[in-house]
């Protein structure tokens, strides 16, 4: 039996984070390490106290046929990159890797090539994290320089 490289490790932890999901289009989960020590963890959901999607059973920007990656002011959900930075400090998180796992609630399947949205992007930008691992497929994983985003501006 092979053991896990340490990335695949914390990606599986990010990927059972996000089974507390709560979104029914798709659900992802979030991990902060720092020093090989997990920091903090998110999965996408609605606010603290607010109503799901999976407890109303039904997905406001599905039902309004809005396309992926467009008008997310109208999801109740709060991102898991943005719930993960919420419950560290910033001082914990400079210099900071974040493990992001997302799976297609409706087929199971792991999202490939996902990416932080813009929002999210600005957040891991100001916390300080340094790198971004994004798993594509159950062993590969695509590793991002926060520092390029930063650079870049492609967003």
């Amino acid at each position: 039996m092979s053991r896990n490289d340490k990335h695949n490790y914390y990606l599986n932890i990010a990927q059972v984070v996000l089974e507390r999901g709560t979104c029914l289009r798709r659900n992802y989960g979030s991990i902060i390490v720092k020093n090989d020590e997990i920091i903090a963890t998110g999965y996408t959901g609605s606010a603290r106290g607010r109503e799901n999607c999976v407890d109303n059973k039904f997905c406001l920007r599905e039902k309004m046929k809005i396309e992926h990656g467009k008008q997310y002011e109208l999801c109740k959900s709060v991102h898991s990159e943005a719930n993960a930075i919420i419950s560290a400090s910033r001082r914990d998180m400079i210099g900071s890797t974040l493990y992001l796992v997302g799976v297609d609630k409706k087929t199971g399947e792991i999202i490939e090539n996902a990416c932080s949205c813009f929002m999210c992007k600005r957040l891991i930008i100001n916390a300080g994290i340094s790198v971004s691992i994004v798993r594509n497929t159950k062993i590969f994983y695509k590793t991002i320089e926060v520092k390029d985003w930063i650079e870049n501006e492609d967003f």
